[in-house]
């Protein structure tokens, strides 16, 4: 026997006979192990496969819903939808370091770091690397034919009128959710519902699109608003001149039907573009006639002896005693800036003075005051709905005292917003009905609130008539074929709880007189040339707004042509 044969007789016998039955065992329970898992998914559990399966040629995307549109009462859009692709990626199918990656940053201009960390997370099937593109940059992607590269369809909204009634309609965000103003309030009337639909890749990484559709997506409802475009277009002219004129730091217009209490114009400078608002304040945003609070003066007058001629106080015709221009009660004077000795109550609204107004306040008691006041819609919102409203202040009579009381008669130490003024005027406008406020177009007028009676209405209404002409505050309100009747107001702003030397002028009134169809309410925020008062400042822009409103809606006149008599040389000014 050679060497090797006896090495090998020697190793066979030290080798158990066993250890080739438990190798023989081992590797025949493993066969029956792979065999007996196949089966079980295969055939028991195959849902593990097709998942693991699908996840590589299929998955299920979102499909954006179309947000429904704004339209103004005559149907002329406000807001709409334009469709408009965006970019996204499945991370497992790009290779971040290729040529392509880098142009494609460069079409989306993106740093190319941005758009690797992107792709970095390959665990994910779909990440978004730049929404809502313009048309000519959604070719260029197109056009590299990057395999897990693709677009989706998005809408981006537009807002035609631009500027004019930014503050109103607001906007939405890139995700098409409502940020601010309208678009915010209806949010879940215009969003409509997403649906989803399954895209099929192949085994290059390209998308393809249309696979099948899973669940179609729900538009949203298509929304018609109060306003009207001619009007508000001719608001925010009209207060752009103005502000600009006087060099303020901002104002506002409201137009309201008189009849139906719809706004048809809300209207604010400075504004903003809504199409491009990435670098606006949020302070530019603030729709000034429905969030901003501020003393209305002098225009909250004829809401005093109002309620003091319903409770008999007073008639137009009662002669009040106005101290030829000062009035002292307690250690505090009241001035009038035109001094008289004695007026006519229908005067005191005429000439606007302070002395009459708190003479007539404290003749009431505080509740009887307050109630008229809070009756006429002050101290509450007007239940517009618009987002961030401001309630106003109005105090509880208990905590008055007898200078507050005074005062308050016309116009301080009481905060409103623009557009509740205009709204407690329909009181007058309309029989003594205080009509509620509407921003979305409505099928028939709403029953107003009654506050005062007809006849109380209709006196008051004579007195700010008078206010327009030739001895009143405002002459400069007039308009040539119409009867006018409104109020002016000047008030010191206060500023860290201090009355300071700037000022907020207004005006507040409607017409024709003989049949009321607009109420319009104009405020101008610190003037800084040298006229601040309503009269000189916002009146004019009153007579300009509501001259070509009335036009616009070709509303008969009520007075000649040449009804309009020239103002004197020195306006009748009220004291501040």
């Amino acid at each position: 026997m050679n060497y090797a044969a006896s090495a090998q007789s020697e190793i066979t016998a030290k080798l158990p006979g066993w250890r080739a039955t438990a190798l023989f065992a081992l590797l025949l329970a493993g066969l029956a192990g792979l065999f007996g898992r196949g089966v079980y998914l295969q055939g028991i559990h195959d849902d593990f496969l097709q998942e693991k399966g699908n996840a590589r040629y299929s998955r299920v995307i979102e499909v954006s819903a179309h947000r429904g549109n704004i339209s103004d009462r005559n149907g002329e859009p406000l807001a709409v939808s334009t469709p408009v692709e965006s970019v996204w990626a499945s991370p497992q199918d790009v290779e971040a370091g290729t040529r392509q990656v880098k142009k494609l940053a460069q079409i989306l201009g993106m740093k190319i770091e941005d758009v690797k960390s992107r792709l970095s997370d390959t665990s994910r099937d779909f990440v978004y690397l730049k929404r809502l593109l313009p048309p000519e940059q959604t070719e260029r992607v197109v056009n590299l034919h990057l395999p897990g590269v693709s677009l989706q369809r998005e809408y981006r909204r537009y807002y035609p009128a631009g500027e004019e009634d930014a503050q109103t309609l607001g906007f939405t965000g890139q995700d098409d959710v409502g940020q601010e103003g309208m678009e915010f309030a209806l949010q879940k009337q215009l969003a409509g519902n997403p649906g989803s639909q399954r895209v099929i890749k192949d085994n290059h990484g390209y998308i393809v699109e249309d696979a099948g559709s899973l669940h179609p997506p729900k538009p949203g409802s298509d929304i018609v608003l109060s306003l009207d475009g001619n009007l508000q277009h001719i608001a925010y002219r009209e207060l752009e001149s103005a502000v600009r004129l006087h060099r303020a730091k901002s104002g506002a217009v409201v137009v309201l039907d008189a009849r139906s209490g719809e706004v048809l114009a809300l209207a604010n400078y400075p504004s903003f573009n809504p199409n491009n608002h990435s670098d606006t304040s949020s302070k530019a945003m603030r729709n000034r006639a429905v969030t901003n609070e501020f003393e209305p003066g002098s225009t909250l007058k004829p809401f005093t002896i109002a309620t003091a001629i319903e409770t008999g106080k007073v008639t137009p015709s009662t002669i009040i005693n106005t101290e030829h221009g000062v009035y002292e009660l307690g250690n505090r004077k009241i001035h009038d800036a035109e001094p008289e000795s004695m007026l006519t109550v229908a005067q005191v609204i005429q000439k606007s003075s302070n002395i009459g107004a708190a003479k007539i306040a404290l003749s009431m008691k505080p509740e009887t005051m307050w109630q008229g006041l809070s009756d006429s819609g002050f101290g509450a919102p007007t239940g517009s709905n618009f987002p961030g409203e401001a309630p106003g202040k109005l105090r509880d009579p208990k905590t008055w005292r007898p200078i507050e009381q005074a005062t308050m008669a016309y116009g301080h130490g009481v905060s409103v917003n623009l557009l509740q003024l205009a709204r407690g005027y329909t009181i007058f406008a309309d029989n003594g009905e205080l009509k509620p406020v509407s921003l979305l177009k409505l099928d028939a007028p709403p029953v107003g609130t009654k506050v005062f009676s007809a006849h109380t209405a209709h006196e008051v209404r004579d007195m700010l008539e008078m206010v327009v002409l030739p001895g009143g505050t405002a002459p400069l309100a007039q308009i040539a074929g119409y009867r006018v009747a409104g109020k002016t107001g000047t008030a010191h702003k206060l500023e860290n709880g201090r009355y300071v030397n700037h000022y907020i002028a207004s005006f507040v009134g409607f017409a024709p007189v003989s049949n009321p169809r607009l109420v319009v309410a104009i405020m101008i925020n610190d003037p800084g040339g040298a006229n601040y008062y309503g009269g000189e400042v916002a009146a004019p822009v009153f007579s300009r707004v509501m001259g070509a409103s009335l036009h616009a809606l070709n509303v008969p006149n009520d007075a000649p042509l040449d009804n309009v008599i020239a103002p004197p040389a020195n306006i009748v000014k009220e004291e501040v």
